[in-house]
């Protein structure tokens, strides 16, 4: 297989955020790999692989887990909800928003890790009333871009409600890419929102900014161009209107640097920098077991 270059890389973040189609891309990369087949293979090597071992299995005796309906919005929503198992007392809760991919099983794995640091989370499975995550990458994003943002914030809402209830009434969310970009909103729409954590998402329209009132933590890679372009003016309307804030940036890692399961863009070294931090934050919230 050829050496993933940073083209290579684009190329298919351009392909999984929509802005070409896959004959396009697979066209694309074949000339930049020299063959068809080994531009199956690089492709192979940054996507997520489905089959990556689970750093907290779905059966760790450590922690509770099961699908739950999330009531208060459209009909069908459901998620994965986690807990450490034997917890004593209603805990914090986080939210847990998935990749333009779903609720596959590296999000379960990372709503999993979550609970065992503490917490209550629930990884929400926006694609649930559509007939849920489908295991093909393709089918998963192709049907993520039919959702309507305000149904996805209400879902979103509704799951914060219901993390309320079921916990000790502090709720959090931390999203990755697509559902980076559900975070800001969600943190511009719930005035009661205690922390909000986003990984390398879309920033929420400048003029909602004023909205927020939980505080922020961003993580930004270093070499995602395209989410950086709108990071500027995301920071200077939080410091226009005196919002709390962290912004990390993490050089020379790639966009999804958290995913281990997507060998080519994983950066392990930022990935534990970013979960401590990410961890310690919640830990400070109100109720954060800190």
């Amino acid at each position: 297989m050829p050496t993933i270059t940073q083209a290579m890389i684009g190329l298919y973040d351009d392909f999984t955020h929509g802005r070409m189609d896959r004959a396009a891309f697979e066209a694309a990369l074949a000339g930049l790999t020299g063959s068809a087949d080994e531009a199956k293979a690089v492709e192979r090597a940054i996507a997520a692989d489905a089959s990556t071992l689970p750093q907290v299995p779905a059966d760790d005796p450590r922690v509770t887990s099961e699908t739950v309906n999330v009531p208060g919005s459209g009909a069908g929503l459901t998620g994965l909800l986690a807990r450490p198992a034997g917890a004593a007392g209603p805990l914090p809760g986080v939210l847990v928003i998935h990749e333009n991919r779903g609720l596959n099983p590296h999000i379960a794995d990372v709503t999993r890790r979550i609970a065992l640091e503490g917490f209550l989370a629930l990884g929400l499975d926006f694609l649930s009333p559509h007939g849920g995550t489908p295991a093909d990458e393709d089918a998963a994003r192709d049907l993520i871009g039919t959702l309507d943002a305000d149904a996805v914030d209400r879902d979103g809402l509704a799951a914060l409600d219901y993390l309320r209830g079921a916990g000790n009434g502090r709720v959090a969310t931390i999203g990755y890419c697509w559902g980076g970009g559900v975070v800001g909103r969600l943190a511009t729409k719930d005035p009661a929102l205690d922390a909000a954590i986003v990984f390398y998402g879309r920033p929420p329209a400048d003029e909602t900014v004023g909205a927020i009132a939980a505080p922020l933590q961003l993580h930004y890679a270093g070499l995602d161009e395209r989410i950086n372009a709108g990071v500027p003016a995301f920071v200077a309307a939080l410091e226009a209107a005196g919002k709390t804030y962290e912004r990390h940036m993490y050089e020379g890692a790639n966009h999804a640097f958290n995913n281990d399961a997507s060998a080519a863009r994983y950066d392990a070294e930022a990935a534990a920098l970013a979960w401590g931090r990410s961890m310690a934050f919640l830990r400070r919230m109100p109720g954060g077991n800190g």
